[in-house]
């Protein structure tokens, strides 16, 4: 409801040609992130048929669709891939989509590496791009970031997402793995 009033009254206050207070744009634009988070998250644990889960197997097409932006994307799998939880091969696809929708928007990036390792006790996930991100500087928290943060540590994972000491930005997931004999 606060994000309804919000784009009312921007609405409103630029339709009479009056200044739109930076308090009120703020509170728009936090209740546009909060509203697109909570779609994710909705998305993601909605499984009615019609909206499949995707997970590992659905990576190459991230990379192939990134690829269609004119990004150099690349894909490396390594490790003996056994099955995985539900729940890991979920955040495993969504830190890639994540990371590539991030490097799309923000990093005016011309190359992104995707990079899975399957380890015997973790599924290992590493996004690297070339992008404008420099060492030392702290990256901005958004949604996205926050998102994968959550998902990974709600499995026990640790995640890793600065500037790269190159140039360029990382995300670095480990995902414990609980195998099953």
């Amino acid at each position: 409801m606060i994000k309804v009033q919000a784009e009312v009254a921007v609405h409103v206050a630029r339709k009479r040609g009056e200044q739109v207070p930076e308090a009120l744009l703020a509170i728009r634009e936090a209740g546009r992130e909060a509203a697109r988070e909570l779609r994710a998250t909705l998305e993601v644990l909605r499984d009615d048929g019609e909206n499949p889960m995707r997970g590992l197997d659905h990576v190459p097409d991230l990379v192939r669709r990134a690829r269609t932006t004119g990004l150099d994307a690349t894909l490396t799998v390594e490790g003996h891939r056994d099955d995985v939880p539900a729940a890991v091969d979920r955040t495993a696809y969504r830190i890639v989509q994540e990371s590539l929708t991030n490097i799309a928007r923000h990093a005016c990036a011309t190359t992104a590496a995707v990079w899975i390792d399957h380890r015997p006790d973790a599924l290992v996930i590493r996004v690297d791009d070339d992008g404008k991100a420099t060492p030392g500087a702290a990256p901005v928290p958004g949604v996205g970031l926050l998102g994968m943060r959550e998902r990974v540590t709600a499995l026990g994972g640790r995640l890793r997402a600065e500037p790269r000491g190159e140039g360029g930005f990382t995300v670095h997931a480990e995902l414990p793995v609980e195998r099953t004999p």
